[in-house]
């Protein structure tokens, strides 16, 4: 029987659980056909953005070898997609050495994800927006700290321990709540007063966590203000310069450091591969992930955009939604193949886990019509899982 060819593009979590459950699922026999599974993506190694925040305060790497997740059976290809020729089920790529290849394929999932938005330049900062920019993060706080030991300057000394985090989506939350746990365990260590470390959390909307309840946002507040992080709401930071942060209601403040977290836009590498986006860069897809005008092309994740047609509800664009449509997806490809009804996207629970440092979190559910929530220890122990289990560790 004829061998299908099935190539996903994308290593992020989207792209790992498609490659879990397709692999899964051909090997239990659903299909008789054999598969030629190969995976696309420009790096070696599967990136657990979520975590970005964990090289800004510690040694922690971020990055697993695709080889570990898939020891065999997937074929590797690191390469960068440039565009795909759908009418001919041909995908076009240049590889690490610049060549120029070209490959067929039977199924195709796209599953690129999305990259971190950046402020302008001219806004200054650092946005938390790659592994380098977290490194960068770690070592100026940690010179600014050095500095402060030595500076008699108390209004200098203050500026160096003052930190802003721009944007207080759940990536904001993270990382202050981080950030002030080790800049504060790093100033007690120097012997510097942590009493004076400032970690600030800049929030544009009225309070925090708006896709929850209001109640959820104040415990997350508190949890935050117990750890020495103070947010402030209603207020936009417009740039930084020189170690002074100007904000969107005038006011001015001194800082050694301005950390950027302003959420994720979907992979630009999208509008250049031949596939419709609508105008802000999504891949349209229908309510069985398959893309606009194309056959045996499939997207999920949050490089596209996904409906609850039931609801009229887009689908978030975290790991949990990506993990559930990876599952769904395979059942629709074998439909699809088979000529059966496919099935249909169905909206996730609401549910949002928070990082809150080291040990501490939150979570959040609706269930029954009531919200549950766990916190401490706890909460922290489902944050973690929710992290292992979308990189596909134990």
């Amino acid at each position: 029987m004829k061998e299908l060819t099935c190539i996903v593009i994308g290593g992020g979590y989207a792209g790992i659980h498609a490659i879990k459950a397709i692999r899964n699922t051909w090997k239990g026999g659903v299909n008789k056909r054999p598969l030629r599974l190969i995976l696309i993506d420009k790096n070696p190694f599967h990136f657990r953005k979520v975590l970005l925040f964990k090289p800004a305060v510690t040694n922690e790497d971020i990055r697993v070898p695709l080889t570990q997740l898939f020891p065999e059976g997937i074929e590797f290809v690191q390469a960068t997609v440039t565009n795909i020729e759908s009418g001919e089920k041909k995908l076009n790529y240049t590889d690490v050495k610049g060549n120029k290849n070209t490959m067929q394929y039977d199924i195709l999932v796209v599953a690129a994800g999305s990259v971190v938005r950046q402020p302008d330049p001219s806004q200054g900062g650092i946005a938390l927006a790659s592994l380098d920019d977290s490194h960068k993060i770690k070592e100026t706080w940690r010179a600014n700290l050095k500095k402060a030991v030595a500076e008699t300057n108390a209004r200098e000394r203050q500026r160096l321990m003052t930190i802003a985090v721009c944007g207080a989506g759940i990536s904001g939350i993270e990382t202050s709540a981080e950030l002030a746990h080790y800049v504060h365990e790093e100033a007690v260590k120097l012997g510097l007063d942590s009493n004076a470390v400032r970690i600030n959390l800049y929030n544009t909307n009225k309070s925090l966590f708006p896709d929850g309840p209001v109640k959820v946002g104040r415990k997350l507040e508190h949890s935050l203000r117990a750890s020495g992080v103070t947010v402030q709401h209603g207020v936009k930071v417009l740039h930084e310069k020189d170690g002074t942060l100007t904000l969107s209601n005038g006011e001015t403040l001194s800082v050694g450091l301005c950390v950027w977290t302003l959420g994720l836009l979907p992979n630009p590498m999208l509008r250049n591969i031949k596939l419709p986006v609508t105008s802000d860069g999504f891949l349209i897809v229908d309510s069985s992930y398959r893309v606009q005008g194309t056959t045996g092309v499939y997207s999920i994740g949050d490089c596209a955009r996904i409906v609850d047609p039931a609801s009229g509800r887009a689908d978030g664009k975290t790991c949990k939604e990506a993990t559930a449509q990876a599952a769904r997806l395979v059942k629709i490809v074998l439909a699809d193949l088979e000529g059966r009804p496919a099935p249909v996207h169905k909206g996730f629970i609401d549910f949002f886990c928070f990082g809150l440092g080291p040990e501490q979190g939150m979570a959040w559910t609706r269930m029954w019509g009531m919200d549950l929530v766990f916190t401490g220890k706890l909460g922290w122990r489902l944050r973690k899982f929710t992290w292992n289990s979308a990189s596909l560790l134990k």
